[in-house]
């Protein structure tokens, strides 16, 4: 049946099922058997077809869903790991010891963002281990007083897509702490409840070189979210006398 459908297209059907109505109103003695073919064709025919065309379609609207999700993954972090490396370069001479630990933090991330990057969802556990080490790796990098603080209170058995969380980080980060001679705080809350992940972070930044326009970092992280989680999540950006409050929720899918 199925070798059937894919081999013959609508018009073909349509012709065959139109002549049968045709030929059921011209052959008034056989008009019976005429409309009896026709409703066994709708249905072991007709409709089997449609619906076949019906799950080639979404199977497609996947297939392409899940390309651009792999897409928009792996546009996270890339200049993150160029600086990185700038600052191992200078820290090798310097700080041998403080390299090495530089280097295998970031082998962790990379390999967290390469393989696990691949999968649909990774336990809240999970991404909690690789936003620690991206976090830690960061004040590494700086040669100044950060205040950071990772608050987390979740449960087990929840999960999430992999690589969310990271680009709000990120941006506290880049458009804060590296802008700030002094007193720079990052603080972030994950909290798990009534099948929900709440995530939130509060970073200062430096006003008079803010901007206003939304980089490809947060576009990214909304295309993402509007792809895996639909209308299952809620997104809040905010600003205020120099301080940025992004709070993300998302269900337990």
């Amino acid at each position: 049946m199925l070798s059937f459908l894919k081999k013959y297209s609508l018009p073909a059907i349509a012709l065959f099922y139109f002549a049968l109505l045709v030929l059921a109103a011209l052959i008034e003695e056989y008009e019976v058997y005429f409309v009896i073919a026709a409703v066994f064709f709708t249905g072991l025919v007709f409709i089997p077809w449609l619906i076949w065309q019906v799950i080639l379609v979404v199977r497609l609207k996947n297939e392409r869903k899940k390309s651009e999700l792999l897409h928009l993954k792996s546009q996270v972090n890339p200049h993150f790991f160029f600086n990185t490396l700038n600052n191992l370069y200078g820290l090798i001479k310097r700080d041998p010891k403080k390299a090495e630990e530089l280097v295998l933090k970031l082998s962790d991330i990379m390999r967290y963002s390469i393989y696990k990057a691949q999968e649909e969802r990774v336990t809240l556990e999970e991404e909690v281990e690789y936003l620690n080490n991206f976090i830690e790796l960061h004040k590494m990098r700086y040669h100044k007083k950060i205040d950071v603080d990772f608050h987390v209170d979740i449960n087990q058995g929840y999960k999430v897509m992999p690589l969310l969380f990271i680009i709000l980080i990120e941006n506290a980060f880049k458009h804060g702490v590296e802008n700030l001679r002094e007193n720079a705080f990052v603080h972030i809350l994950l909290t798990t409840a009534d099948n929900e992940i709440h995530f939130e972070i509060k970073n200062n930044f430096d006003e008079s070189i803010a901007s206003e326009e939304h980089g490809i970092g947060l576009n990214n992280l909304k295309r993402r979210l509007a792809l895996a989680y639909e209308n299952k999540y809620h997104l809040r950006l905010a600003r205020d006398n120099g301080e940025y409050l992004a709070e993300l929720r998302l269900k337990n899918l």
